[in-house]
């Protein structure tokens, strides 16, 4: 094991290979103080070395790797093909051999070394990838690319180049590390054609070599489709051989020109392919062009407002040529200076979080300097800054009138702009990048004397971008922050007061309309409640008159049989004494309801149900009196 402190180059690599890693000093690892912490130490063993995939060293190592692979696709054929090449810089091509081998054999490393995502997780336990790499079909390929098929050259000679045809196994790497450099280069469609370019170059470079192989088995100069005879002087150097034979196969490719008929059967077998090909090349040139063209069009209908729609609308209705000449220059100015109109649509294309995360760098610290979210909540901030429209002002045009209703305020990106008067030649002020107006418009503050109306004309002097922030957009983010609400109508308040624009008695009579409101509100409950009372009440005397009516109704039965009533009377009465009785049982359920709502009422209510219940008592007991004396009457 290796141990250093912060001067080894191999400890400050491994720091900067896993810099997530830090603890106190175990012996046996290498040890780096970490320069994001106070004293903290990264001990990093060997044993425990893991590459994530995702990380900046992983996507470094990949452009490493480019080199290696594409030698081996340019140089094997090119010496198998033409052997004064091969045998003139022997020396130079066997140090740059073994030098890619080299470089195979530490991405060997590295991939039994790198991580991998399981259910999200990345894996690190060195015996799980080393198990996982050893059984995979890239463990097959990778160790088939460096075995040491050079020991043929002992057989074939050092011109057969062709014993380290394996080393093209490793294409695979070549592919990710192009996937990888689009997917993070700034300029995609760039680095696409060039991608295509050297593919077509790789294609024309091989059948250069194919060609002057063949010209070589058919002969020299046999006829005018071949390669010229080498014995002339002119055709002998090997630079004007691999120049020749790469201008005759760009020929054939490209269609460009007039190549020779060929007189062999191999020839036109060659050709065949060849015209074959290149129709495929042609055909990706094409494509792969057109999908470029129309890749930066629609970034352009992202990024900017489609100028050619508007100008036929404006034909079409015969605008004026001086304000077409004016929208002319707005739309110059945008695509100049890449001012990008259309964020929220671009960025829609990430989730939320990441969405987020950007206006937060973009927008938050101009949103931080108006005086009214200051202190505010970092969430509510970061909800207002998802909010923020930029606008773009051309030289001369009115951005707010005084008088005019504000529904939104402006936060000045860049640009300058004028507080003129009402003739439009008086300037107050200028507002310059950082400043901001209109922000008290945006909030309803009770007893503001301007009604949330625009108090100054504002003109911009030249270009300007302004981001804008909506009333309904801030209503809709304060209605999730109550107490944010408050203390920024608190701060609004506050303003209007220090610029005499807030009146008191408006405030004031806010207050009392809202005293008025809140008493009409109690006294609305209290007349429902004596509405409820006195419906009690009422069906609290009617079950009282059924009663006494019931009970008079077995007085009169009992006195029928003295006074001689007929047996249909005493059938109608036995009927009609039955329905007093049914009455009688509804009644005192609807008592007993009524003793319910008696003991959910509070306040004065309990003391009203109490003398009810006095008075409902004592006419009880009077009608029980009555019934006895009715009783002694009858026994005399």
């Amino acid at each position: 094991m290796l141990n250093g402190r912060c001067g080894d180059p191999a400890s400050a690599w491994l720091r900067w290979r896993q810099r997530s890693k830090v603890a106190h000093e175990v012996d046996g690892g290498i040890y780096c103080q970490d320069q994001d912490g106070p004293d903290p130490y990264t001990s990093i063993t060997w044993r425990s070395w893991v590459v994530d995939p995702a990380e900046h060293f992983y996507y470094i190592w990949l452009q490493l790797m480019i080199p290696p692979v594409v030698y081996n696709w340019v140089v094997i054929i090119l010496r198998t093909c033409f052997p004064s090449i091969a045998l003139g810089y022997l020396a130079v091509w066997l140090t740059l051999d073994y030098a890619c081998d080299l470089m195979y054999a530490a991405d060997m490393i590295i991939a039994v070394r790198s991580g991998y995502l399981e259910q999200g997780i990345l894996i690190k336990d060195t015996s799980r990838l080393k198990s996982r790499y050893l059984h995979s079909k890239r463990f097959f390929r990778d160790l088939v690319s460096l075995l040491p098929t050079d020991l043929f050259y002992l057989v074939f000679g050092t011109q057969a180049t062709t014993v380290r045809i394996n080393r093209l196994l490793r294409t695979p790497r070549l592919s990710e590390a192009l996937d990888r450099m689009e997917t993070r280069t700034s300029y995609p469609n760039t680095f696409r054609i060039t991608k295509l370019m050297i593919y077509i170059f790789v294609l024309i470079h091989w059948n250069a070599c194919l060609y002057f192989a063949l010209s070589n088995y058919i002969g020299f100069g046999s006829d005018g489709w071949v390669y010229p005879n080498i014995s002339n002087p002119v055709f002998a150097s090997t630079r004007r051989q691999y120049f020749y034979c790469f201008w005759f196969s760009a020929q054939i490719f490209t269609t460009v020109g007039d190549t020779p008929l060929p007189s062999r059967e191999e020839a036109f077998l060659f050709m065949i392919a060849d015209l074959l090909i290149a129709v495929l090349v042609f055909a990706s040139i094409v494509g792969n062009v057109g999908n470029v063209i129309t890749s930066l069009r629609d970034r352009d209908n992202v990024f900017f407002p489609n100028h050619e729609l508007v100008k036929g609308y404006l034909r079409s209705h015969y605008i004026s040529k001086e304000l077409r000449q004016r929208i002319d220059n707005w739309y110059q100015h945008l695509h100049i200076n890449k001012k990008i109109m259309r964020e929220n649509e671009i960025l829609q294309q990430l989730p939320v979080h990441l969405r987020t995360e950007i206006a937060v760098s973009v927008h938050l610290p101009t949103l931080s300097k108006v005086t009214i979210f200051q202190s505010c909540e970092k969430s509510l901030l970061e909800e207002l800054v998802l909010k923020l429209m930029p606008q773009v002002f051309s030289p001369g045009e009115y951005v707010c009138r005084k008088g005019d209703v504000g529904h939104e305020m402006y936060i000045i990106k860049e640009g300058k702009l004028a507080v003129v008067a009402d003739d439009g030649v008086t300037e107050f002020a200028v507002l310059s990048a950082g400043n901001f107006f209109g922000e008290i418009s945006i909030l309803n503050i009770k007893g503001n004397k301007s009604g949330n109306r625009r108090t100054a004309n504002i003109r911009s002097i030249g270009y300007s971008d302004l981001f804008s922030l909506s009333k309904e957009d801030l209503t809709d983010v304060l209605s999730e922050y109550p107490v944010a609400k408050r203390h920024l109508e608190e701060k609004g308040r506050q303003i209007l007061t220090k610029m005499g624009m807030l009146d008191d008695g408006g405030a004031t009579e806010g207050g009392m309309t809202q005293k008025v409101e809140t008493k009409i509100v109690r006294l609305e409950g209290i007349l429902d409640a004596l509405q409820t009372k006195l419906a009690r009440l009422m069906a609290e005397a009617e079950s009282s008159n059924r009663k006494m009516e019931a009970r008079v109704a077995l007085l009169e039965l009992e006195l029928e049989p003295r006074y001689g009533v007929t047996e249909g009377d005493h059938h109608e009465e036995a009927e009609w004494r039955g329905k007093g009785v049914e009455e009688e049982a509804m009644s005192e359920q609807e008592e007993a309801e009524g003793k319910e709502e008696k003991d959910e009422r509070q306040g004065s209510g309990k003391m009203d149900d109490k003398d009810d219940g006095k008075r409902s008592k004592s006419t009880k007991d009077n009608m029980e009196m009555a019934m006895m004396d009715d009783e002694k009457n009858e026994t005399r």
